[in-house]
């Protein structure tokens, strides 16, 4: 029997259709694995020996974080990758072997360079702290310092900075060449893909041999038989294993090539690729050079905690609607281009004078809002309602644990998109609603501004086998450098099959109000009381002024006896795994070695950011989709006129609709304490939650308003009057 030589990856052979032979098969195997040659007299140029493109190193400065500045960093760039190291002491500046060939860039001493060559054998070899595959990265050069320079990957972006404006030059043209050596074309390199349909087999040789032995024919064909069942058991198993690799190196091919498809096509040779996420990202602020220096430290090097990604991690929301397509359902993914320059406008000067006091009662300028209300805020707490979805499924299939743990995610989820938020929403109007019909996420949402003194907001939302209702009074202060908000109020989950989970969200605080850069921060300890075998508590821990690892959220699953079943852990702005089992683990989600679990991770910001910094899901919530508009009731906030014309960069307009507004907003406290009702909550008890009392969805059906009053139209002191 003969059967081809198989590569360790089973589906691909070694053995050309057309046949190789030895020599070059040899060469072939052994081509990654050989040495360069020895270098060549004392030149700083050494010979070249790699495929395609030369090799390239020398020290460039990189950007690490705020704490430690611009570090400087060994690269190297052979074979199409590009790899850093840290630089220990002087002597370790070269961190070559004296048998690899590059060519050097940069201002190298011979000094250094001979101390290298004379250690180089009793030295430790240095940590690579990174990595970057050119095939799959893009880059360019900064608009405002001739001597710095960009590489992006799909996760990060280097900051990188050479000493003069000649070694850039360099760097840059080693980038460009060494990509167009390696193009998209790694899988479909020399290796053939041989299907093992018709693998050939014969069974003469060994006929041969056992009648040679004076074997009886019977035995013989039976011994015929058994090998001829073991092989085809063999050869179904290489066919599956055939077809798995070419579905992984299938799947491998369309992720490359979604890594370049913004950059590839269109492009001329000589201007150097950025995919559509950081063009978005560098094209916010303005088009002038200034703009590059605005970008400058936002994306922080990950050298010194890589982030790696668990096998069990969901590519993709699953589809929790009822099975139909809502393709036909376009949403936009950018806000309208601002009709009017903005003015600049300090907060301080605004709130200097309301230290310790409540700045829910504080008119600000519209310049200081966001085009979004409370009321839509609200919503966007049920960006990743399908972690719900799954929690209900858990339950249905008797896991418990799993759905504690995934309502525990969405309960952390609500504040990823709170990251480089600065502007504050809307205050609604006493009696503003808002509705959101999501068909394609499978929920329909509605709220409603309950009370003006105190503020108080009431939500309601109903999804695949659940529900979740709420109300919610912010109360914040303003100390200075800060302003703290304390949510006060109950959030309840209930599924259909009677399990219920409470909670109350923590507190927030925005700091460097005067000096510095703004930054938000969410701090304190959430219970999640379940009224069944599991309830979570979970710490997010407050950050501190020398925080290198911020955002941190730590907590646990216990069951009703109080033994933890479940350990969980990440961060609230970007991700949360959990391990199972009472087990608390010091490994960082970054360790491969790690047997963490992913529960949520943050989607990626939309490529149109705005200095709103909204997220893809909060761009669509102002929105007026084609025939919303005749189906929504005069209370809707997206037909408040001065949030309107902030979202179109209508500044002027938007300022005088606010001062009118807040006009009638400064009467609704009489007109609360003359007995006015929420239209569509009401509560049970004084002590209790708001709780939707229905009709509202029916009432859009046949657009019955006529009790809905018009509360952004024009007004009299006389008519607020009379509706009361």
């Amino acid at each position: 029997m003969r059967v081809k030589e198989l590569h360790p990856l089973c589906c691909i052979t070694l053995e050309s259709p057309h046949g190789i032979d030895d020599k070059k098969l040899t060469n072939l195997t052994r081509c990654r694995s050989l040495p360069a040659t020895s270098l060549t007299g004392g030149s700083d140029r050494r010979k070249v020996t790699s495929v395609g493109s030369e090799s390239v190193a020398g020290v460039l400065h990189k950007w690490t974080n705020f704490g430690r500045g611009w570090r400087s960093r060994w690269f190297l760039l052979r074979n199409g990758v590009l790899s850093y190291s840290k630089i220990r002491r002087p002597e370790n500046l070269n961190l070559l072997c004296p048998s690899e060939d590059v060519r050097m860039i940069g201002d190298i001493s011979a000094a250094p360079l001979s101390r290298m060559d004379s250690c180089s054998g009793r030295r430790k070899q240095q940590k690579t702290v990174g990595i970057v595959h050119l095939k799959v990265s893009s880059f360019r050069e900064s608009k405002s310092d001739d001597r710095k320079f960009y590489i992006f990957t799909a996760t990060k972006t280097l900051h990188l900075r050479t000493d003069s404006i000649s070694d850039r030059a360099a760097w840059l043209q080693a980038l460009a060449s060494t990509k167009c050596n390696f193009p998209l074309r790694s899988l479909n390199g020399d290796f053939s893909f041989t299907s093992p349909k018709d693998l050939p087999i014969s069974t003469e040789r060994l006929k041969k041999r056992l009648q040679k032995e004076g074997v009886h024919e019977n035995l013989v064909k039976e011994c015929e038989q058994i090998m001829l069942s073991e092989f085809s058991e063999m050869h179904d198993q290489i066919k599956l294993l055939h077809e798995e690799r070419i579905n992984l190196f299938d799947a491998v091919r369309q992720l490359e090539a979604a890594n370049l498809e913004a950059g590839a096509p269109g492009v001329d040779d000589n201007v150097y690729q950025l995919s559509s996420l950081e063009r978005g990202k560098y094209s916010e602020c303005s088009t002038t050079a200034s703009s590059d220096d605005k970008q400058e430290f936002e994306d922080v090097s990950e050298e010194d905690e890589p982030s790696f990604h668990d096998t069990k991690e969901y590519f993709s929301e699953p589809n929790v609607g009822s099975g139909s397509s809502y393709t036909d359902i376009k949403r936009r993914t950018k806000l309208p281009d601002p009709a009017e320059k903005e003015k600049a406008v300090s907060l301080w000067s605004m709130i200097k004078d309301n230290v310790g006091k409540d700045l829910t009662r504080v008119c600000l300028p519209v310049y200081f809002n966001e085009p979004i209300s409370s009321l839509q805020k609200c919503f966007e707490d049920l960006e990743y309602s399908y972690l719900l979805d799954r929690a209900y499924e858990h339950g249905r299939s008797g896991n418990g644990l799993l759905r504690a743990l995934n309502v525990a995610a969405f309960a952390v989820s609500g504040y990823a998109s709170t990251e480089g938020r600065h502007c504050k929403p809307f205050n609604p109007l006493l009696g503003e609603t808002y509705e959101a019909d999501f068909p394609e996420k499978g929920i329909r949402f509605f709220s409603e501004k309950v009370s003006h003194h105190p503020t108080v907001i009431a939500c309601h939302c109903e999804g695949k086998g659940w529900k979740f209702w709420g109300d919610t009074n912010l109360r914040s202060k303003f100390w200075g450098r800060s302003i703290q908000v304390e949510p006060v109020g109950v959030l309840t989950l209930e599924f259909d099959d009677g399990e219920v989970f409470q909670w109350s969200k923590v507190s927030s605080t925005i700091y460097n109000i005067i000096l510095g850069k703004l930054y938000c921060d969410h701090h304190g300890v959430m219970q999640i009381r379940g009224n069944r075998q599991y309830s979570c508590t979970l710490k997010f821990k407050e950050q501190s002024i020398l925080e290198r690892n911020p955002h941190q959220v730590n907590g646990y699953v216990e069951d009703v006896c109080g033994k933890k079943a479940a350990t969980v852990f990440g961060k609230w702005d970007d991700s949360l795994y959990y391990v199972a089992g009472d087990r608390v683990s010091k490994t960082k989600v970054s360790d491969p070695a790690s047997n963490a679990s992913l529960l949520w991770r943050r989607t990626k910001p939309p490529p149109n950011v705005t200095r709103y910094n909204l997220t893809s899901f909060a761009i669509t919530m102002n929105e007026l989709t084609p025939g919303l508009k005749e189906m929504l009731p005069p209370t809707d906030s997206r037909l408040r006129p001065d949030q309107r014309h902030l979202e179109n960069g209508e500044y002027e307009k938007a300022n005088l609709e606010k001062q009118r507004l807040e006009r009638r907003q400064r009467m609704s406290r009489q007109l609360q304490e003359s007995g006015w009702r929420p239209r569509w909550f009401k509560k049970q008890r004084e002590s209790e939650t708001f709780k939707y009392t229905g009709g509202y969805w029916e009432a859009r059906g046949d657009r019955t308003w006529d009790d809905c009053p018009d509360i952004f139209g024009e007004f009299t002191e006389e008519q607020l009057a009379d509706s009361a």
